[in-house]
């Protein structure tokens, strides 16, 4: 079994899983209502807290509301609203935007809850600095330290899982795509960075995170608009088209073969949470660190969070992508062959009922049941022309078209051998015509505008910043994890860690990233949506106690 195969079996008993998925919205769903409204109650009162209205200088803490937030939304905004809403779009069509949506809303209240909990049982570590998070509230609260560890070993994990190795990744083949930097180069350059910021620890991961998160905001703002603006006739129709194919799953449209309704809602639940981070458990070790004797305070506070990542910047992005077409258009591009497979037979996208047998191959429907089987076999080519009479290859959930083969980037003229649907030979690869995801899709999205190729430049320059505080947040989840792990004299060799794994990421196969990523995120999940709902009742307390102290006008803090 390669690591490959290790992997996506590892994630099907996880992220992918059709429990995952529903086990996170409805601990949203339940405490929406067990709280009643939350997000909409409060919403107007966490953006008082931010602004400083009930802050006090002598409480305890590192940072403001302001910079634990955004140290938080550094964390979220990243490449899951450039990368990882094209990504979801790609495997489930439009439905996938709208489970994305709900993912936000309940998990507003989900943030809520892990975050008000979490800062209630924070500790002071031996260097007088803040340590908080599910680990705290799971041995304080809970007296399950075994819990508590097994969710600071997946945090650890997930530092590199999600802050890290896709960060890198996703930065460094944006600006080798659109600049021509050796991934290598720009691996060197921000792994530097990155080790000057996170060495300062959380007073500099902050500074520069309140700095960092406003202005990428509003720089990929601007550009999303202006891409709107060029395909205006196109949002309101896509908006339609995201509810309308929410609880029926994505028709065929273009070169997308379409998804069923449970691929894209678990897709789209899944990128949800990848983008917005609400029951993972990470936010709440950033929030622990703000100044404030009010734990319900900084719950507040960070309602916001999914608010303006996914249900404003994600939105941008999907109706960006949505809008202009690009994600039903097949370009030029060379093959990844984890994202390739050559099947039995001669497909084609103008046949119906070879889109639907497609379509079930795709989303990965019981083998039994699966008439579409990988190929395994020679087939002759000529000057780089796979011989198609037998086979079709699938590539980005497309057919694709105009394959060739190359050999040392020079076309290929022999017989190749393909076992289990990929070739055997390493030296070998495939390009052609195919549907984009991730990254590429998004600056083609942007390119499509009349900004041109400045759409793709900024598309990437909003990738770098984006990626690289996202980076920067997570080089602190992973410190304090290792802190409550071990002590604080481990932390400076996580962050040489941190540092080396983050420059070696530039050279690993995205979509390899991208299931690594849902693997560590279902890691740190799980047990976080347990111990949340066994503090229930305490954190309904609390917030009766908070709100009865809030219109009673004695509360000392926000």
């Amino acid at each position: 079994m390669s690591f490959t195969d290790f992997f996506e079996l590892l994630d099907g008993y996880l992220g992918s899983a059709a429990y995952f998925p529903i086990a996170l919205l409805g601990v949203g769903v339940f405490f929406t209502l067990y709280l009643g409204f939350p997000q909409v109650r409060f919403f107007k009162h966490g953006w008082k807290v931010l602004m400083g209205k009930y802050a006090k200088d002598d409480d305890p803490g590192d940072t403001s509301h302001f910079q634990a937030l955004s140290t938080a939304l550094s964390g979220t905004v990243g490449t899951g609203n450039i990368g990882g809403v094209a990504f979801a779009i790609y495997l489930g069509g439009p439905a996938a935007l709208f489970w994305m949506w709900a993912t936000a809303f309940v998990g507003m209240t989900t943030k809520f809850v892990e975050v008000s909990v979490s800062h209630k049982y924070r500790k002071e570590d031996e260097q007088g600095f803040m340590a908080g998070g599910p680990m705290y509230y799971m041995e304080h609260g809970l007296n399950m330290k075994w819990l508590a560890v097994f969710f600071a070993i997946a945090t650890v994990i997930s530092s590199f899982g999600s802050g890290n190795m896709p960060q890198a990744n996703n930065m460094a083949s944006g600006i080798e795509t659109s600049f021509a930097v050796p991934s290598y180069v720009t691996g060197a350059i921000l792994a530097l960075l990155l080790g000057f910021v996170i060495i300062g620890g959380i007073q500099r991961i902050a500074k520069v995170a309140s700095t960092l998160v406003p202005f990428m905001a509003a720089l990929y703002t601007v550009g999303a608009i202006a891409v709107l603006i060029t395909h205006y006739e196109n949002v309101i129709p896509s908006f339609i088209q995201v509810f309308q194919t929410a609880f029926t799953g994505s028709a065929a449209a273009g070169g997308f073969l379409g998804a069923s309704f449970a691929y894209a809602f678990n897709r789209g639940v899944n990128r949800g949470l990848y983008s917005n981070e609400a029951g993972q458990g990470s936010a709440p070790i950033a929030h622990a660190s703000a100044r404030t004797k009010e734990p319900v305070a900084e719950g507040m506070v960070s309602i916001l969070e999914p608010f303006i990542d996914t249900l404003i910047i994600c939105t941008l992005t999907g109706l960006v992508i949505l809008s202009s077409g690009v994600w039903s258009t097949k370009y030029e591009t060379e093959f990844s062959p984890f994202d390739t497979e050559i099947v039995m037979g001669s497909y084609s996208d103008n046949n119906s009922q070879h889109v639907k047998l497609l379509s079930q191959h795709l989303d990965l429907s019981p083998p039994d049941n699966d008439p579409v089987r990988a190929y395994s076999g020679p087939v002759d080519v000529t000057e780089g022309t796979l011989d198609l009479t037998n086979i079709t290859v699938i590539h980005n959930r497309s057919i694709s078209e105009d394959v060739k083969v190359l050999r040392g980037g020079a076309l290929y003229t022999g017989t190749v051998v393909i076992e289990n649907g990929a070739l055997n030979d390493p030296n070998l690869s495939l390009s052609g015509y195919s549907l984009l995801h991730s990254v590429p899709l998004t600056a083609q999205a942007f390119r499509s505008s009349f900004l041109g190729q400045w759409g793709e430049y900024l598309v990437t320059v909003g990738l770098v910043l984006f990626a690289f505080s996202t980076a920067l947040a997570w080089s602190y989840y992973g410190d304090r994890a290792v802190t409550y792990l071990v002590g604080s004299n481990w932390v400076m060799p996580y962050r040489l860690l941190y540092v080396s794994g983050f420059f070696l990421a530039t050279v690993v196969d995205t979509s390899l990233i991208w299931l690594i990523s849902a693997i560590t995120v279902a890691l740190m999940t799980l047990p976080n949506l347990i111990g949340i709902l066994l503090k229930a009742q305490e954190i309904k307390r609390m917030t009766r106690e908070y709100w009865s102290r809030v219109k009673s006008n004695v509360t000392e803090n926000g």
